[in-house]
């Protein structure tokens, strides 16, 4: 999963097509919310990753069919399919040593995992891991970005100064 999500990131610099860029960032949302799925005990934390990607790509996909909405889809140039499966055929090779590295990580994670189901009563909530210090700077920084964000797009698409689109 690894190697996929790096070939997936190298392919995003290659592509300039909205559809290509908004199908890479789906694929890639998908694989990072499964694998987070499965290091917590529920995929409820993952769920919501999804939820939150899937809803702003949608929105990036009606803000680009409404700014270039007759682009035509092309694929891309034989120079740029021949560096992409070059880098593709390095990835596989360098994760047959990363692989080893990461299955020894994931084995001493299952191990501390099945020892800490001691510590799962009904008074452990699992979202502490994600409020307490280490996580909460991220979370913090996670919702100003947001709220930036949305200051952002709310002058971007200020109503007296018309439509996105122009005729």
């Amino acid at each position: 999963m690894f190697t996929m999500n790096w070939l997936l990131t190298f392919l995003f610099l290659f592509m300039n097509h909205p559809l290509t860029l908004g199908f890479i960032l789906l694929s890639q949302t998908i694989m990072m919310s499964v694998y987070s799925g499965l290091l917590n005990y529920n995929f409820w934390f993952s769920y919501i990753l999804f939820l939150v990607m899937i809803s702003g790509l949608m929105i990036m996909f009606i803000y680009m069919t409404s700014v270039a909405s007759n682009e035509k889809f092309k694929m891309p140039k034989t120079s740029m399919l021949y560096t992409s499966m070059t880098i593709f055929i390095l990835l596989m090779l360098m994760s047959l040593f990363i692989d080893k590295f990461y299955s020894i990580l994931s084995t001493s994670m299952m191990i501390l995992s099945n020892q800490t189901i001691v510590f799962m009563t009904p008074s452990f909530n699992p979202l502490t891991k994600f409020l307490n210090l280490p996580h909460s700077s991220m979370l913090l920084f996670l919702m100003n970005y947001l709220l930036l964000t949305l200051i952002v797009i709310v002058k971007i698409t200020d109503l007296n100064k018309g439509a996105l689109r122009q005729k």
